[in-house]
């Protein structure tokens, strides 16, 4: 019979179904780093979402067999350790091809269209005392016409520019960064970045993504152009961004993650100074939850189990 061992299950709003099979059902609301390996201690099983899971760890745990990540992202997970052990590794795929794209275009919507500074402009009375019937404080952009930047060739990329095209934007797709060529269809990432008025990114964090935009990326962009990152928080040198925002280097950024979650208090993301600033908008990690993406992502991390006990294993990234 085999132990399943649900690390987090406060990390989702969403029916999760049993699988159809003789099994041991264990979960916690919420599991922190020191507690990992008690807790999956005799499990063949490992669901986790953000819980780290190291070699060292790992190797502590003889009777694993498979860890669902509840996640498309797979960071947690020392993914080396695992194929050492010859442990299979699923993901979650396709769940949130449309909530995370919809995000994306909700931050360059009030970002180009300036939402929060007019919200406070009309807050402040000045509406009220205007001598026409409209204000012009703010400047306000069209995405119609303008370049968008895409970085990430998965559904979500994808979704990002089946969105941008819809709105009339010019869709440059990234080639990686430092490629000896470009693929068709793709345009080197240095130009992207020249090019681009919104630039969204949408690739996992490996060594390779880490600090993928930092200063000298940020420096090459246009001063109009506005960052978008739904992705993870390592992707951008934060430090970089934060100076980007202050001294002008870019018009402005919308960012659903940061490189420590949840951020301790402190962080240089969350400080006062940069949230007030009307051309920045940082959400608590969302752009994934609305209540279909999340009931989609139960269904497929059930199904991931499934298939693996049955001897087919699916989205297997080990």
């Amino acid at each position: 019979m085999e132990r399943i061992v649900y690390l987090e299950q406060e990390s989702m709003i969403a029916t999760v179904r049993r699988p159809a099979f003789a099994h041991a059902w264990v979960e916690y609301p919420a599991t922190t780093a020191d507690q990992v390996a008690e807790r999956l201690r005799g499990a063949s099983i490992a669901i986790v979402n953000k819980a780290p899971l190291p070699g060292a760890v790992i190797d502590t745990l003889p009777d694993l067999k498979m860890v669902a990540v509840a996640a498309t992202g797979t960071n947690v997970v020392d993914l080396d350790a695992c194929r050492r052990r010859g442990i299979v590794v699923s993901n979650i795929r396709g769940y949130a091809e449309q909530t995370v794209p919809e995000h994306v275009f909700a931050l360059l919507l009030g970002l180009s269209r300036n939402l929060f500074a007019w919200r406070e402009t009309v807050q402040a009375g000045r509406w009220q005392q205007a001598t026409q019937f409209c204000l012009f404080d703010h400047p306000i952009r069209d995405l119609h016409g303008a370049t968008l930047g895409v970085v990430g060739a998965g559904s979500l990329g994808n979704g990002v520019v089946r969105l941008g095209e819809a709105f009339g934007m010019r869709v440059l797709r990234a080639e990686r960064k430092g490629a000896a060529s470009v693929r068709p269809g793709y345009t080197a990432f240095a130009e992207v970045l020249a090019q681009a008025d919104a630039l969204s990114l949408h690739c996992p964090l490996s060594e390779a993504t880490r600090h993928l935009i930092g200063e000298p990326e940020l420096r090459v962009m246009k001063r109009s152009a506005l960052l978008v990152n739904t992705a993870r928080g390592g992707i951008v040198d934060e430090a970089a961004l934060i100076r980007a925002l202050h001294e002008g280097w870019i018009a402005g950024a919308g960012f659903d993650v940061v490189s420590a979650e949840p951020p301790p208090v402190g962080h240089p993301m969350l400080d006062p100074a940069l949230l007030a600033l009307p051309n920045f908008i940082l959400t608590p990690h969302v752009a994934w939850a609305s209540r279909p993406a999340m009931q989609a992502l139960a269904d497929q991390l059930i199904d991931n189990i499934e298939a693996f006990v049955a001897g087919q294993p699916r989205n297997v990234v080990t």
